[in-house]
């Protein structure tokens, strides 16, 4: 594990969070905005609040906060929740008539990464193996000699002890990071933001598979694919028994879900389907 310790942090450039307004898609509520305005509402919450979670929100976690009250608490608790899959997107054009940038994790952890090392924002990775961490950490540096990485760390995959968590909390607040990426897989690392909302002391963003496309460890398929939402299909391709259930089983729960939403009488475009945040 590597630290560095950061003791100042630069004073806010925001008196209004940057992003005002999030939008109720099924059961969950989605942040709504350009994609520069998420990369700036990331430092507004780390200028303005002790503690923050960011959530990417794709087909995959919609589904499972409509099945699971529980997760769907943890999402719609999400300081932003960003629209990740090109099918959110779109379905809030359907829905609301208004156009919603995609932004995905694996797009805007770059993005605060070079924003990071102009603004002077340290960073901290957690979750996923000793070999990837090692590997993102190399490539951040080579492309942003210039960004503070606070530290790094691989839990084990297992249960924490009380101990062991608190340990860990200790260990990355010492190093007083401003951006904490967590690279635990879904839900679980959308859990355990939530869980650590208060105690570590920065914004957490749940990037999941984002380490792996930004270390180059794998591939992303074209912008033409990606604007077509293909994205699942290479995946599944991928690792097809991990994952049949979750994209073939989930994606048709979501298209029923979502007509099933539309066509009720009093669906469709909703005037109270929005929360302001901020």
């Amino acid at each position: 594990m590597h630290t560095n310790t950061m003791t100042e942090r630069p004073s806010a450039t925001f008196t209004a969070a940057p992003l005002q307004q999030k939008r109720r898609l099924l059961k969950s509520y989605i942040t709504t905005g350009r994609f520069a305005e998420f990369v700036e509402q990331v430092f507004w919450l780390t200028d303005n609040k002790e503690s923050s979670y960011v959530c990417f929100a794709n087909v995959h976690m919609l589904v499972e906060a409509y099945q699971d009250s529980e997760f769907n608490k943890i999402l719609n608790g999400a300081d932003i929740a960003s629209p990740d899959g090109g099918p959110l997107s779109k379905l809030m054009k359907l829905q609301y008539g208004q156009h919603q940038d995609r932004v995905p994790g694996m797009d805007l952890m770059p993005r605060l990464l070079e924003e990071a090392a102009v603004r002077g924002k340290s960073v901290f990775f957690y979750g996923s193996t000793d070999d990837v961490l090692e590997a993102v950490v190399a490539t951040a540096k080579a492309k942003h000699p210039e960004l503070r990485i606070a530290g790094h760390y691989s839990p084990p995959f297992r249960k924490l002890s009380q101990e062991e968590d608190e340990s860990i909390v200790a260990m990355i607040n010492a190093t007083e990071p401003d951006l904490v990426f967590v690279a635990l897989g879904c839900p679980k690392q959308e859990r355990w933001m939530a869980e650590h909302k208060g105690r570590v002391k920065a914004c957490m963003l749940g990037v999941g598979q984002a380490y792996m496309t930004f270390a180059g460890l794998e591939k992303r398929l074209p912008k033409w694919a990606r604007d077509w939402s293909l994205e699942w299909t290479y995946r599944l391709y991928q690792e097809p028994k991990r994952l049949w259930k979750r994209y073939l089983v989930t994606n048709s729960t979501f298209v029923y879900l979502t007509l099933k939403d539309l066509l009720l009488p009093g669906k469709g475009k909703r005037k109270a389907s929005s929360v302001t945040v901020g």
